[in-house]
């Protein structure tokens, strides 16, 4: 019988591992750092972490050429909406990394002018925990998110965001009454 053999130079795989494959060795991060957890992010470019290990050292400035956000930090009601354009111009398929404890829960800073977690804006991937996490954290975050290119497959459409809306959580206590205020011992009319 007669059976035909591939020639010794070709490989065979499927077309959705060779996306995934170069999807996430080539992760282009765009670093939205606000607080303490910016130092961090930073020191995992260094030498001494070596994020160019994971194919994702090229930290982009524009969201048209990034495919992976990292929210680092502290984010306030007032750039929320800056932060979520960012993420609308980010190109699809695309992941969102919320890195510290201010970031994903709001952290010890529950005011009314902090969002208490990103992610009731936009959808998060990975919850990278600490205040602030040490950038081995952070590259265990970004090896989750190769993790999960691995296993999705190819993109299927664009994500939405949860939508809900932040109430604050912060109730002022009221003035005291009846207590007359007095300057050089006189009175002070209001």
């Amino acid at each position: 019988m007669d059976t035909q053999t591939l020639p010794d130079n070709v490989l065979t795989t499927q077309l959705k591992k060779v996306v995934n494959w170069a999807r996430r060795s080539s992760l282009w991060p765009m670093p939205f750092a606000t607080a303490c957890c910016g130092i961090e992010l930073m020191a995992t470019a260094s030498s001494r972490y070596d994020l160019a290990r994971f194919g994702a050292e090229a930290m982009r400035f524009s969201p048209r050429q990034s495919d992976l956000m990292i929210v680092a930090g502290r984010v306030t009601v007032k750039m929320m909406p800056v932060l979520q354009h960012i993420y609308q111009q980010m190109t699809e398929p695309k992941w969102v990394i919320s890195m510290g404890a201010c970031a994903s829960t709001g952290g010890v800073f529950d005011t009314y002018s902090t969002v208490q977690g990103i992610d009731q804006f936009m959808p998060v991937d990975v919850y990278v925990p600490g205040c602030p996490p040490r950038p081995e954290t952070l590259i265990e975050g970004i090896m989750a998110i190769q993790r999960i290119i691995d296993e999705d497959g190819l993109p299927k459409g664009p994500r939405r965001p949860l939508q809900l809306a932040v109430e604050p959580s912060y109730v002022p206590t009221p003035q005291p009454a009846g207590i007359p205020i007095t300057i050089g011992g006189r009175p002070l009319s209001v």
